[in-house]
């Protein structure tokens, strides 16, 4: 084991002078994180613009706009003003307004006859969120308008005095439906882009470094150096060990210091301490089992550059790297699970939003299963070539 260490401390140091590694290993992910997050911080707050015509300007219209330009709202709309259904559509046709709200003559009064008339949605195929934000508060208002209705007539029908309809209305105008959505708390957070993308990119870099080693290991054959190593009472499983080793501290380092810094410079929810760095720990694991399974199947320096590319872009691609796993296709949720960058982005996205530390423990597991499992291979594949 001393032999390991001194390769591998060997392999750190020509690591930590090589500009390109630094980059690779500290930089670079710093940097692609900043820009995924800022490049998507639009989603973590959403805005709707709303342009509103109103051509009833009944009572129950008025209503309405006072609805949705209240301070229960005034987080989520904003209400533009517009005085025609041409305006209205100009504005969403502009960019002005993500969707259009149009409150038809004859509104107000039509709300309590027998044909209740409804609200027209206009919507801009480039903000669909928008518009369905605005149709979602068409209906839930129409809704209760329908019921306020119905029980108007349903008390009318029983006997209520038609003398007293007022009354009635004034006293209905005061319920709410039965069913209806709540915001309640549930103790966790909200993922920010931050959060995600900040693992996400120091795991891809530290990925590459599969590459870097295997390389770095055929080129020392290349040149001699192994054979020289030779002579010494060490086995080239030994070397083998040393330049993982050098691997596992590598990406360690990559990613912790990464989750100082994207914490402090960018608030990203890297969740408690001690469950956080257990993942960093056995994603690195992983790494290690992957350099030496590359190392140990490849037979030129060659084929290992090529087989450590592969194996780094299909784990990235299936670990969902590039998108939010949350928003991916079910097929892709669960492609990911057969990948250890994808239990590791399972296990930070719910350490950021709130899970408790308990929730690193499955994926901690599965990724050092992978990693023995892995480990294995290569010491069965590698067995005839590094005795």
């Amino acid at each position: 084991m001393f032999g390991a260490f001194v390769i591998a401390a060997k392999d750190l140091r020509q690591r930590f002078r090589d500009r390109s590694a630094l980059i690779l290993g500290f930089v670079a992910p710093v940097a692609v994180a900043a820009l995924m997050s800022f490049a998507f911080s639009g989603v973590e707050s959403f805005h709707a613009n709303i342009a509103l015509v109103d051509n009833d300007r009944g009572q129950i219209a008025t209503a309405l706009r006072g609805a949705l330009t209240g301070p229960e709202l005034s987080d989520v709309l904003t209400i533009r003003q517009a005085s025609s259904d041409a305006e209205a559509r100009r504005m969403v046709d502009d960019g002005d307004a993500g969707a259009g709200l149009i409150i038809p003559a004859g509104f107000s009064a039509a709300a309590v006859g027998d044909r209740p008339i409804g609200l027209r949605v206009l919507g801009d195929p480039d903000e669909p969120l928008q518009a369905q934000v605005a149709r979602a508060v068409a209906d839930a208002y129409v809704a209760q308008l329908n019921a306020d209705r119905l029980a108007v007539h349903t008390a009318l029908a029983a006997g209520f005095p038609e003398s007293r309809t007022a009354e009635l209305a004034a006293a209905v105008a005061k319920l709410q439906l039965p069913e209806s959505v709540q915001p309640q708390p549930t103790g966790y957070r909200q993922l920010r882009t931050a959060s995600y993308y900040a693992p996400a990119m120091g795991i891809m870099f530290v990925l590459f470094a599969i590459g870097f080693t295997a390389r770095s290991y055929f080129a020392e054959q290349r040149s001699g150096t192994l054979e020289r190593i030779g002579a010494a009472p060490l086995s080239r499983g030994v070397v083998l060990l040393g330049k993982s080793l050098a691997v596992f501290v590598y990406s360690v380092v990559s990613l912790s210091t990464l989750a100082i810094v994207s914490s402090l410079a960018f608030g990203a929810e890297w969740g408690p301490p001690v469950p956080a760095f257990a993942l960093i720990l056995a994603m690195s694991a992983v790494l290690v089992a992957l350099t030496a399974l590359v190392v140990a199947t490849a037979r030129t320096e060659r084929q290992a550059e090529g087989l450590a590319t592969i194996v780094t872009f299909v784990l990235l691609l299936l670990g969902g790297n590039f998108v939010l796993l949350s928003q991916a296709p079910e097929t892709l949720r669960r492609l990911a699970l057969l990948t250890p960058n994808g239990w590791a982005l399972r296990g930070f996205t719910d350490l950021a939003t709130g899970a408790g530390a308990t929730s690193a423990i499955v994926p901690v597991l599965v990724m050092l299963g992978m990693a023995a499992v892995l480990g294995a291979i290569a010491a069965i594949v590698g067995r005839g070539r590094l005795t």
